[in-house]
């Protein structure tokens, strides 16, 4: 069974530390050009539906502004 991700980043909290992109096992976040009002550039997902919701972005967030949502393909 196939499963696509939703992630979600709280782009005002995020301080672009960049683990969440150096462990995407695919390569699937960057950190963003456009800064937050904190002055960072937060995380952004590239391609959402390459995410399959391994959630490795979540577990490496040290501020817990990641949430990632597992769906089954075919499902609404």
């Amino acid at each position: 069974m196939a499963y696509k991700g939703k992630v979600t980043i709280d782009r005002e909290r995020c301080k672009g530390c960049g683990l969440c992109v150096e462990f995407c096992p695919r390569s699937n976040m960057e950190l963003d050009k456009m800064i937050n009002q904190q002055g960072y550039n937060p995380a952004i997902v590239t391609d959402e539906e390459k995410c399959n919701g391994c959630g490795f972005c979540f577990l490496v967030c040290p501020d817990v502004v990641i949430e990632v949502e597992k769906i089954k393909e075919g499902s609404k």
